[in-house]
């Protein structure tokens, strides 16, 4: 019998992506985020939710997509990661999806950018792809920055 996974479904720019349900900590309308000076582009800033700080990455920027609309307010899927609650900042919230090991293939070697660096492959559903986001990849905030060298 194949073995079933859940994943906490969201959309960027009309593209779907799951995160597997396992590492959700909730799901939230938007939170007010109080920016940091010279943090990386991804860093939208930090939220307080329920006393706890979380930091807020939008998926947007660290996927190299269009910045969202003023008027289009994201959404967050705070997730566990190994430095804590991160919350992804995302377009839309979709459904739990459940799938199988049979339907999950490899990122195909043509796709290539960012998208490639954060996916660890996609799952084909009925009507469309679901890109599995790797969480790790997807919460670093380390950008490439050349700089001289230290005084």
């Amino acid at each position: 019998m194949a073995q079933t996974h859940q994943f906490c479904t969201f959309y960027l720019d009309k593209l779907l992506f799951g995160v597997n349900l396992e590492k959700v900590q909730e799901v939230i309308r938007y939170l007010e985020i109080t920016q940091i000076p010279l943090a990386p582009r991804v860093v939208s800033g930090l939220m307080n939710l329920r006393g706890q700080i979380v930091t807020g990455l939008d998926l947007r920027r660290r996927l190299d997509l269009p910045d969202r609309t003023d008027s289009a307010a994201p959404m967050n899927v705070v997730i566990r990661s190994a430095d804590g609650a991160v919350s992804l900042l995302v377009d839309e919230i979709g459904d739990v999806v459940e799938v199988t090991d049979e339907s999950f293939e490899r990122p195909p070697e043509t796709l290539h950018g960012k998208v490639r660096e954060v996916i660890l492959g996609v799952h084909k559903l009925d009507k469309q792809l679901m890109h599995v986001l790797n969480t790790e990849k997807a919460c670093e905030t380390a950008e490439t920055v050349s700089s001289g060298p230290n005084p």
